[in-house]
């Protein structure tokens, strides 16, 4: 088993990439926190553990109280600390017009065949609330700063550890629907990059993972056009599944990826290629 006895907490693990990330290290061998604003869900995730494998914790991530309180009952439970996942996300922020944005996606589709091209246009950007743009930016960047923080002094105790960052292809290539997700992403590389140079010298390795588009409750608004273009520009022609970034998040997490560190993944089908 490739992580026995390690400590993990993993955030967003209700459902989707987070629920299974949460499950394949609990079947490799570590007791898993499960973290979710939603707590019914996050105790769904620990329910299909093995008994006394995982422990459901309710914390909203951009509330850096609640981070500090989770972190808290962590310690007293073990003590330490071993793997961090910042995985909690969203995929739309207070205020947003989903259902406008889905009607654009489909009239420029047909556009794209027209002689006449593009004549309707996004303009997501110029129409963004603040509210939607720190919404965004809290769950993701303020919220993998707040556990990373929380984390590192765990982890410093012991001069181990391991932190894994939930990017996104949008992060690497911008994502035209969403300027605020994109800026999030990206921010969340560049923090990366920079505590993985910081905390190298207590053996601590901070990595990112930029999953493409992946099938999971966050992206079950995409519309069924607009999904079928996703997957054919994409070299292996589908979406991914949660299990497949699971994977990637195990390798990262155990002793196999001793030497990774400031560097990112990108399961993506081959929808970005670097």
């Amino acid at each position: 088993m490739k992580l026995q006895d390690r400590i993990a907490l993993v955030t967003g693990a209700g459902s989707g990439i987070g629920r299974a990330i949460a499950l394949l290290f609990a079947e490799e061998g570590a007791r898993v926190v499960a973290n979710d604003v939603d707590l019914a869900a996050a105790e769904q995730t620990v329910g299909a553990m093995k008994p006394g494998q995982g422990r459901a914790v309710r914390a909203d991530v951009a509330d850096s109280a609640q981070v500090r309180a989770m972190f808290a009952e962590i310690e007293r439970a073990w003590g330490r600390l071993d793997v961090l996942v910042n995985n909690a996300g969203i995929a739309r922020a207070p205020g947003e017009d989903v259902e406008g944005r889905l009607r654009k996606s489909e009239a420029r589709l047909g556009e794209l065949l027209s002689p006449e091209g593009i004549t309707t246009h996004w303009d997501v950007t110029q129409a963004m609330s603040d509210e939607t743009w720190r919404r965004m930016l809290a769950v993701h960047l303020d919220g993998t700063f707040f556990c990373s923080r929380e984390a590192l002094r765990l982890m410093s105790r012991q001069n181990a550890g391991v932190i894994i960052n939930m990017s996104s292809v949008a992060g690497l290539t911008g994502l035209e629907v969403a300027p605020h997700y994109s800026a999030a992403k990206g921010g969340i590389l560049a923090f990366t990059r920079a505590v993985a140079r910081e905390v190298g010298s207590r053996n601590i390795r901070v990595n990112a993972i930029c999953p493409g588009f992946i099938d999971t409750p966050m992206t079950a608004h995409v519309g069924a056009p607009r999904r079928t273009l996703i997957a054919r520009q994409a070299p292996l022609g589908r979406w991914g599944e949660p299990r497949e970034i699971a994977a990637t998040a195990l390798f990262l997490a155990s002793d196999d990826a001793a030497f990774f560190t400031g560097q990112w993944l990108s399961p993506n089908g081959g929808l970005f290629i670097g």
